[in-house]
Formats: C-alpha cells, structure tokens, sequence
C-alpha cells in the first residue's frame, strides 16, 4: 500500500513537473513570436517613412494578435481528439475567424489612432487585408502544430527507449540471478554430503558463510557495477565456503593492483570462472591445486585474469563450451549487455598447465 502510495505520488509529481515545463514553453514562444513579429513589422515601417505614432500601432496590433490566439490553442488540443476530417474542418473554421477578428482590431487601430478618426466610406473598408492577416494567423497554427508534433514524437521515441531500457535491465537481472540457483546447487549438494558424513560441524561452518556470501549477492543491484574491492570481499566470502571443501587443496593467489580496487566491475563477475576452475580443476587434482586472480589497470581499461592449474581443456579459438554449461556464456552475455563491443572475454591454456581466462572491461571509477 504503501509502495502504491510512494509510486503514484512520483508519478504525480512528473505530470506536474511536465505540465508546467509545457505551460512555461508554450507562453514563452508565444509571446516571444508576437514580439518578433512587432519587431519585423516596425524594421519594415522604415521603408515607407511612418509616423512615430506607428510604433503604438504596431504595439497594439501585436498584444491584439498575441490575445485572440491565445484560444486557439484550446480550440486545437479538443481538435486533435476528433476525426482527421473534423479536424481540419474546425482548423480551417477557427483560423479564418481569427484572422477576421485580428484584421478588424488592426484596422480599427489604423483609422482611429493612425488616421487620428478617420471613418473609411464603406464599412468594409474595416475587413481589408484579411489575407495578411490569414497568412499570419496560419503561420502561427503551422508552428503550433509542428511543435506539438515534435513533443509527441519526442514523447514516443522516449517511451521507446524507457521500454528498452526496461528490457535490457530485465535481461541483465535475468543472466546474474542466472547463476544463484547453479551456484546454489553445488553448494547445497556439498552441504547434505559434509550431513551425511556426519561432519556436521564443517557443514554448519558452511551454511553460515553461505547465508552470508548469498546475502551480499541479495544486496547487490544486478544493473549497478560495484567497485572491485567489494567484488573481492565477496570472492573471499565464497571461496571461505571453498575451503571448507577443499581444505588445504585449494590455494588461491591474489594479484590486485592498488589503482584497481575502485574500478567498477559488474557484480559477481568473477564468481563463475573461479566456480569453474574448483569444479574442473582442483576437484580433480589428487593433492589440490591453486587459483590465482589478478586485476590490473592499463591505461584506460581494466584487466581481469583467473587461472588454475588443472588439467586444462580443448579451446579454440579463444572459447571454450562445456555441456549444461552456464557460467562463461553467462558471463560473456552479461560483459556484451553492458558494455557492447567495448569489452574483450577470452580463454586460453596456460603454462604448464591449467586454463586461462583474461576480460578487459572499460576503466571506470
């Protein structure tokens, strides 16, 4: 209830908030073209040596222009809501009675104020130059349309964009939280193994630091990157899990450039690749084996290496696949939603044995 309050309130105040930036832009382009046109109206006075009195003229004509099509704005926003042919009809309609209007107000000000009382012979006289006037008003309508126009596809291609943004951090979330139940199954197998020969103990150390490794992984926002020093105390908290496995088996290297403790990585990045150097490497060395996990900066990128010394695997061309597989397609997906082309993954046997995996992500603090 609470939430529902919180979010309707929010989006109540961007209605607001958008309502009053196009109530601000509209009175401001508004008043700013019939400023423009009293301006070019007086600059053109010039040619045909008007009387100062023009000037008052021109002022009037231009808050008369300024006022009568204020209600056109009104008029086209219930306009638009009906059918193309209505539309242009009422359009058509309400722009010729404007102009009628606005040619009457700016003859009466040119006979009584200009011609000092001047009465023309006929009455129409008071209607000339309607066409002018129509070409002005229209102008206005054209602008007025084409600039509401743009706001709806403005509004669309923003809708567009808040829509795929929303997909792209859905499929983000969907690839990290991917890896909890994999990485979740392992563990509680090894636990009901640690159970079942009565090491209970062991498996009681376990399940603590698995509440506390699946909390951080919980807390963590799939779509936000986290500074690798956290990474890194994650990485501790999983691999003390690790350890109560593996024992004196699992030896883990650290390398970790100063300057790289701040870097920026996605959460849980590295988690996979040393799950999978445990499951096929040190799990199958007799005497245990060592991880060594490396993070350095060159110049703008970010470099992070994992490597075992297991047995190895069959690699081309940079990649590798394993069946039921999940973790480095994960990985790769993830490092390409985030990043697109500016990430490198690859795979690689090192010397004299065991399996290599480098990333180079993009430098950030």
């Amino acid at each position: 209830m609470l939430i529902s309050l919180n979010f309707n309130g929010i989006s109540k105040m961007k209605w607001q908030a958008l309502f009053e930036t196009r109530e601000r832009l509209f009175w401001t382009l508004h008043t700013l073209g019939w400023g423009g046109f009293a301006v070019i109206y007086y600059i053109g006075s010039f040619l045909h040596d008007m009387r100062s009195v023009w000037l008052f003229v021109i002022i009037l004509n231009a808050y008369a222009g300024w006022l009568l099509t204020i209600p056109l704005r009104y008029i086209f926003a219930r306009a638009m809501k009906l059918s193309p042919l209505k539309m242009l009809m009422v359009v058509l309609a309400s722009v010729y009675i404007i102009a009628l209007m606005w040619a009457l107000v700016k003859n009466v000000n040119y006979w009584e104020i200009y011609k000092k009382g001047y009465r023309p012979e006929e009455w129409y006289m008071y209607f000339t130059n309607t066409v002018n006037s129509l070409i002005m008003i229209g102008c206005w309508t054209g602008l007025y349309f084409g600039i509401k126009n743009y706001q709806m596809l403005l509004k669309e291609k923003q809708n567009s964009l808040r829509a795929s943004t929303m997909a792209h951090q859905a499929h983000i979330k969907m690839l990290r939280y991917q890896l909890n139940p994999h990485f979740l199954f392992n563990t509680l197998n090894a636990i009901s193994t640690l159970i079942l020969m009565k090491e209970n103990k062991t498996a009681e150390s376990m399940v603590s630091r698995l509440s506390d490794f699946l909390r951080y992984s919980l807390d963590k926002d799939p779509i936000k990157k986290v500074p690798l020093r956290q990474e890194i105390e994650a990485l501790t908290l999983y691999l003390a899990i690790e350890k109560v496995r593996f024992e004196d088996r699992l030896t883990v290297i650290w390398d970790v450039q100063q300057t790289a403790n701040e870097a920026l990585v996605p959460s849980l990045i590295l988690q996979p690749l040393i799950e999978n150097s445990i499951k096929y490497a040190i799990s199958k060395l007799e005497d245990g084996g060592c991880i060594a996990i490396s993070a350095k900066v060159f110049g703008r990128d970010l470099m992070l290496e994992v490597t075992d010394n297991g047995p190895g695997a069959d690699i081309q061309d940079g990649q590798m696949y394993r069946e039921n597989g999940v973790g480095l397609q994960n990985i790769q997906e993830r490092l390409g939603s985030l990043y697109k082309d500016d990430f490198s993954f690859s795979i690689s046997n090192s010397q004299p044995s065991g399996i290599k995996v480098c990333i180079r992500i993009p430098f950030e603090t």
